[in-house]
């Protein structure tokens, strides 16, 4: 019998969004003071919890009219390998087709070796056309 999830359209807690970036080793580049402010100007989030531990997280943040990014996808390594993130990405993907505009750009960084995930999804490398890019501000 498949374990059942809990799957909800919301934001996690400061206190969760902390748990799930340090079981997966974020904690070192994310300034977790201000996540709480990040947090609460998501475009939408998706929980996945097992009981009431959450366990899994994604979020689409950006302008909510042209630019949208998928942001966060996390699977706490115990449940990795299980369809979690397949349903994370499932709930963000339909909130998009159902309101982002016509011809909205939507992004995402895949980390290293999870390129075919997102390729599943129609997230495509573009270059030399396109060329994804980022800096980091360190203070």
């Amino acid at each position: 019998m498949e374990r059942q999830y809990e799957i909800s359209n919301y934001a996690l807690t400061l206190e969760e969004y902390k748990y799930l970036c340090s079981v997966v080793g974020w904690e070192d580049y994310m300034n977790l003071e201000v996540a709480e402010i990040s947090l609460k100007n998501s475009v939408f989030a998706v929980t996945v919890k097992d009981r009431s531990k959450v366990i899994g997280m994604g979020r689409i943040v950006g302008d909510g009219a042209i630019y949208f990014y998928i942001q966060d996808v996390v699977v706490h390594p115990d449940y990795q390998g299980m369809g979690i993130g397949k349903k994370i990405m499932n709930a963000l993907i339909e909130y998009l087709k159902e309101n982002a505009p016509n011809k909205a750009f939507v992004g995402l960084f895949a980390s290293e070796g999870n390129e075919n995930f997102y390729e599943k999804y129609d997230f495509k490398n573009y270059s030399p056309n396109m060329t994804g890019m980022f800096t980091v501000i360190m203070k």
